[in-house]
């Protein structure tokens, strides 16, 4: 099933984006605007005063003094013209790195905040592509782009009215050969957009499937799918590269239109104002500096136009970057459960992909099941009869198609984020070590909790290697540092949610890595250490069925039997099948 695009945000949304973060900082803003400034208007002075040096050549009154007094003007407004630049670009970076901060710490704020299952329909390789290649296309857009692009147009609507004011007829000429930018700018800006948001989505689609082959490799060995993961890749590879030469396309249509209107600008500048010296209407003087801002003029044009490409790119990722923000949907209505009882009705449910087909395949149909305050309820049955759908659905990950899922009378999936992880928290197979101390990786769950407490979390789970490790809690882990095993990992996720205190703990397999008399060892400990907790446990080691108050068997979707281990054994079904089996095998 192909990964589900996150949206992208409207142009509306974009345009808020970047006058936040230039409000965020309107110091820095307005000094980089100053200092622009200052170097435009610098380099309009070198022209003016060149053409005061002809007009005196040419009327034969110049002097060594006055020449060399000109000359001086035109060394020092050049100085100054490269100190303010320069003075200008530093201004900017340091602006620009401030607000990409602002903007990866609200990129990662709004994807902690998605819900799991947006996440992971997701896919990691567009999340990454958005936090990596997007943000950094951003990056460059507000350290250079956006300085330049406000210097060219500057520079160049002030050397407009240069011209103008030195000749309004030469000024127009000059502006005739620029006009016929516009009209390649227009078409290039209506396609932009559209294009650089194509060749960012199938950057991310090919970043997913190329991170889905190197995570499964040892899948795609052992069931021989190299073929077909590297027709995949190609694949993936063939779109980006498409996306990728239409934008060079357009750019190679605007680029060579932009020499054409420089060397139409110069000319007509060139042929109007010698006519017009020839008639005597102005001196050599405008001519040589009309003709000067003209060639000025070609620069800060280049710039522009050069950048303006990287401005649509960064705009295609800031809505990239933006739309992530929007990808929760609506937020739930919330509620306060009245009790921790957890009931499931008539639930049918099916994943995403599979209802869009003609024939809707659910892979829970009509399940009930109440759950108590402060029962042990152990789900088993085999490989892919839904126990970690239910899981799922239990915890609030995802919503039923029909039916509802509800704790103290409150749909689960209709829980604000903060009440939902203080009522539910599902642990699955899956576990994850930070960079950072022992410590840090265990006040994620409770930030307050002294030592005491998080020691005692991880003696409850039979973690007593943490006691042995060199700088204890202050060990640092992962990166080169203390490396844990899948046992070690998985006892941390363990302590992680003893430290959290939930009422209702739905564990997915959470011992599965765990050697037997380990993993029997952490959910007596587990079991201890809830008492008085919902603890719904997904297993197929029936052992955690054995010690359960109730046992819910499950089979194609359905809940089969209900009831306690000796119950279930004394009825001679499914159940007491599988625990001949288990039993016997142990």
């Amino acid at each position: 099933m192909t990964a589900a695009r996150l949206p992208v945000a409207d142009r509306a949304a974009v345009r808020r984006a970047y006058l936040d973060l230039a409000r965020t900082d309107r110091r820095g803003t307005a000094l980089v605007l100053l200092t622009t400034c200052l170097a435009a208007t610098a380099a309009l002075v070198p022209p003016w005063l060149i053409g005061r040096i002809v007009n005196l050549v040419e009327s034969g009154t110049a002097s060594t003094g006055s020449v060399d007094l000109l000359a001086v003007g035109i060394l020092t407004s050049a100085a100054a013209g490269v100190l303010l630049t320069r003075q200008s670009r530093y201004l900017a970076h340091r602006f620009a790195e401030r607000a990409l901060a602002e903007l990866r710490e609200e990129f990662v704020d709004r994807t902690l905040a998605l819900p799991t299952t947006v996440v992971e329909r997701a896919g990691s390789g567009d999340l990454m592509a958005r936090t990596t290649a997007d943000i950094a296309t951003i990056g460059g857009a507000l350290r250079d782009a956006a300085p330049e692009v406000f210097v060219g147009v500057l520079q160049t609507l002030l050397i407009l009215v240069a011209i103008t004011l030195l000749d309004p007829l030469l000024g127009l000429c000059a502006l005739a050969g620029i006009a016929s930018l516009w009209w390649a700018a227009r078409w290039y800006l209506r396609r932009a957009r559209t294009a650089y948001l194509a060749e960012g989505a199938a950057t991310s689609e090919m970043s997913e499937s190329l991170a889905a082959t190197v995570e499964g490799a040892r899948t795609v060995e052992a069931f021989a799918l190299g073929e077909r993961r590297v027709r995949d890749g190609d694949l993936r590879v063939r779109e980006a590269h498409r996306t990728r030469v239409h934008t060079l396309f357009l750019r190679n249509v605007l680029f060579p239109q932009m020499d054409f209107s420089y060397v139409l600008a110069l000319g007509l500048v060139l042929m109007v104002g010698g006519l017009l010296h020839v008639n005597g209407s102005v001196t050599l003087g405008v001519v040589v500096s009309a003709s000067l801002y003209t060639l000025q003029v070609v620069e800060p044009l280049a710039r522009l136009l050069m950048w303006m490409e990287s401005i649509q790119r960064s705009t295609a990722s800031m809505a990239r970057v933006k739309g992530v923000g929007n990808a929760g949907g609506d937020p739930p209505p919330g509620g306060t459960p009245g009790d921790d009882r957890i009931e499931v009705r008539s639930v049918r449910y099916a994943y995403p992909g599979r209802e869009g087909s003609d024939a809707v395949r659910d892979v829970l149909e009509d399940v009930d099941l109440a759950v108590r305050p402060g029962e042990r309820l152990a789900i088993v049955g085999p490989s892919g009869a839904g126990k970690s759908t239910l899981g799922r659905l239990l915890a609030g990950v995802d919503a039923p198609r029909v039916g509802s899922v509800t704790v103290g009378g409150v749909p689960v999936a209709d829980l604000a984020p903060d009440e939902l992880r203080r009522r539910i928290v599902l642990v699955t197979q899956e576990h994850h070590v930070f960079i950072g101390t022992l410590r840090d990786n265990l006040a994620i769950a409770a930030p307050d909790a002294p030592d005491a407490r998080i020691l005692d979390a991880l003696d409850a789970v039979d973690a007593a290697w943490a006691r042995a490790l060199p700088e204890g809690l202050d060990t640092p882990l992962g990166a080169g540092n203390a490396e844990l095993d899948a046992a070690q990992a998985q006892q941390l996720a363990l302590a992680r949610v003893l430290l959290a205190d939930p009422h209702t703990v739905v564990l997915d397999e959470a011992t599965a890595l765990l050697d037997p008399t380990t993993a029997r060892h952490a959910e007596r400990a587990m079991a201890a250490v809830l008492a008085g907790r919902t603890v719904i446990a997904i297993a197929h080691r029936l052992h955690t069925a054995h010690y359960a108050d109730r046992v819910a068997v499950m089979a194609a979707g359905r809940i089969t039997e209900l009831g306690s281990h000796d119950e279930l054994v004394a009825a001679d079904g499914a159940y007491a099948a599988l625990w001949r089996s288990w039993h016997g095998a142990g």
